[in-house]
């Protein structure tokens, strides 16, 4: 099945004929004659999308819709209203009240069936973010988003210039966003930052086909598959309807320009976008915040530890040998204790800058206990990596750390053990993780061995074996 959808209709034969088409596209279909107990059928029967007659003999469509608003689970269900008659105004109040589309009796089928995929493609994605943003969330990475829908860019793509100046013309009393007019040819002048966060596409022309395929391209750009699209197109165009949804379209004004439409269909597609922006954001930053080290923007044990089995694995396999640091600041303690712990916070901030500035594409680097960053160079030799390890302390005791606060710099030092992976086989259980763990076991004893020289020393382990 391809979902569940629920049908709302007074009229029996209604249901019946819709029931039809939708089984016949294999969807499994739920029905009932009203609003009495709905909350409870939908949080039974979990529809993917709601088809709702116009009128109800106990409600309207509009009161379906705010129904559902009362359960944070359930508003976000797609609902279709379906009119018996081709009446302006109650489309109008429909879609300002947020209903998705209204579509009239008789039904297209191709409309009907190209608009539930629309539609149930939208909120597949939204609830793939959603399930990411809890988990998240959960995790203590991310904030919830909020509801606000910020003024947006809108260009307008028409096959030429006079229809642009009168849409825009029309249009721009209507809404506050930012209005750009272009023709379709003038695509490639869109794609230089800031990018439109919604484009209009004119399909009413003698010849869509360039509008269509301007619907895919858009949709496929990585500058602009985000973006909210709404197609135009001429009325009685049922095929051209169901080509622009399935080429990309997130929404169609199936009668031809209308300023007060467009302005409320626009007005949704762009809350639609914003949530999804946050929702993208959200759940970007929890990602981020999972394997970063949040003082100092260095990756985290949580990270840096499967990333070394991984380099280990590919080492195997390669025959290439690579070098593992531990570094730890010299007398850290020391520096909280006088200074307090924000110069010490000051002072790791720094370390970790000075030390990742160093390295070069590839390597990695990670902050894996209070003052210890563990540093992996891959492809190195062990003249290579020991040169590496005393410009990394030089880069730290080299200069004295400025600290916001202090009138006087602090000298600072570091220790680095280094151990070199042999290039052929490790002589102990050839568990990649365990190769690991032992690599760092061994640079953790390097690292003791330059603590108990002296400090502000490179010790080095010679194999790995």
């Amino acid at each position: 099945m391809q979902g569940t959808i629920l049908i709302l209709d007074g009229v029996s034969t209604n249901r019946i004929m819709l029931k039809v088409q939708l089984s016949a596209a294999y969807y499994h279909v739920v029905q009932s004659d009203g609003m009495d107990g709905l909350l409870a059928l939908v949080r039974r029967t979990e529809p993917d999308l709601i088809l709702t007659a116009m009128s109800l003999p106990d409600g309207t469509a509009v009161d379906v819709r705010r129904s559902l608003q009362q359960d944070e689970n359930l508003r976000n269900i797609p609902i279709i209203a379906i009119a018996s008659q081709n009446d302006k105004g109650a489309r109008l109040g429909a879609l300002k009240a947020g209903i998705d589309d209204v579509l009239i009796q008789p039904l297209d089928d191709l409309i009907l069936q190209a608009r539930i995929r629309s539609l149930l493609r939208a909120r597949s994605s939204n609830e793939e973010f959603h399930l990411r943003e809890e988990t998240s969330t959960a995790l203590g990475f991310a904030e919830p988003v909020s509801g606000f829908t910020p003024a947006a860019r809108v260009a307008l793509l028409t096959h030429d210039a006079a229809t642009g100046a009168l849409w825009r013309a029309r249009l721009k009393n209507t809404v506050r966003h930012q209005l750009t007019s272009h023709q379709m040819a003038d695509i490639h002048a869109l794609m230089s930052d800031p990018v439109p966060d919604a484009f209009v596409v004119d399909l009413t022309g003698t010849s869509p086909d360039r509008g269509l395929r301007l619907l895919a391209d858009l949709r496929a750009r990585s500058k602009t598959r985000n973006a909210a699209i709404i197609a135009v197109v001429p009325s009685s165009t049922p095929a051209l309807v169901a080509d622009a949804l399935d080429r990309g379209a997130h929404d169609v004004l199936q009668s031809g320009f209308c300023a007060e439409e467009l302005s409320l269909r626009l007005t949704a597609q762009l809350h639609r976008k914003a949530r999804s922006d946050r929702l993208r954001d959200s759940v970007r930053d929890g990602l981020k915040a999972a394997v970063r080290d949040p003082m100092t923007g260095l990756y985290n044990r949580r990270y840096a530890l499967p990333q070394l089995s991984a380099i280990s694995r590919d080492a195997a396999q390669s025959g290439k040998s690579f070098a593992v640091m531990l570094a730890d600041l010299d007398f850290f303690k020391q520096i909280n204790d006088e200074f307090g712990h924000p110069i010490g916070d000051a002072v790791l901030t720094e370390t970790a800058k000075r030390l990742a500035a160093q390295l070069q594409p590839g390597d990695m680097i990670a902050r894996i206990g209070g003052e210890e960053f563990l540093i992996v160079l891959q492809d190195t030799d062990q003249q290579t990596a020991t040169q590496a390890a005393r410009e990394l302390c030089r880069e730290i005791n080299s200069r004295p750390f400025q600290c916001p606060g202090l009138a006087c710099p602090i000298d600072v030092t570091i220790s680095i053990g280094v151990v070199i992976s042999p290039t052929t086989g490790y002589g102990i259980d050839p568990s990649v993780d365990q190769n690991a763990a032992t690599l760092i076991g061994q640079a953790d004893r390097a690292l003791y061995n330059a603590k108990g020289s002296g400090r502000n020393k490179v010790s080095l382990v010679r194999t790995a074996a």
